[in-house]
């Protein structure tokens, strides 16, 4: 791991590529299964209660029966998450032609919002925990195999693919010092 302004960053991120192929994934991560939803900062709670009303047209029948049902989030303060249905698929997640998207995100391309969606979901595959600093770290997950040979084929690098989402998390200043961080990474060492 490497520091950038108090922030722990995984040493596989400088050397990944990625370049997200939904075509392939069919929107895998907003369906994984294991129970929990998207991790959530306490200051989305109220982001999500404003979209709400806007962006609930998006959802199934089946999907606005779970929020009546168990809420828009669970969790205690400090570890909240977007609820599940099934424990599989996000709640705000909806199905078009087989692929799953953001409610959220059709909401604030469509203009209809000013926040895009919770910020886990915007870093991914980068996950951001906090264990006094930030720590982030490059999740590779089967369902991202696809995301990985399109970044490869086409030199996206992850460091550039999540570039708005992590000036969006952490500034401008501190993606510039990350980006020049990572570049230097990658360079060869000089031979004598």
């Amino acid at each position: 791991m490497f520091l950038i302004a108090e922030t722990f960053i995984d040493n596989d991120i400088p050397r990944a590529h990625f370049s997200c192929d939904v075509g392939a994934c069919k929107g895998a991560c907003c369906t994984l299964e294991g129970g929990r939803g998207a991790p959530l900062e306490e200051e989305e709670i109220e982001e999500i209660h404003r979209a709400f009303p806007v962006i609930r047209k998006y959802l199934s029948p089946e999907h606005l029966s779970v929020i009546d049902k168990s809420g828009l989030y669970e969790g205690p303060p400090g570890s909240r998450a977007t609820t599940c249905v099934n424990e599989h698929a996000c709640v705000f997640a909806f199905f078009e032609e087989g692929i799953a998207r953001c409610s959220f995100e059709r909401g604030y391309i469509n203009g209809e919002t000013k926040w895009r969606k919770p910020i886990s979901c915007h870093l991914f595959p980068i996950r951001a925990s906090r264990f006094g600093p930030d720590v982030l770290r490059y999740e590779q997950i089967a369902e991202c195999k696809a995301g990985r040979a399109k970044g490869e084929a086409d030199g996206t690098t992850l460091v550039e693919f999540l570039k708005d989402p992590l000036v969006r998390k952490f500034g401008e200043t501190w993606y510039d010092s990350f980006r020049k961080e990572c570049q230097n990474g990658l360079k060869e060492p000089a031979k004598s």
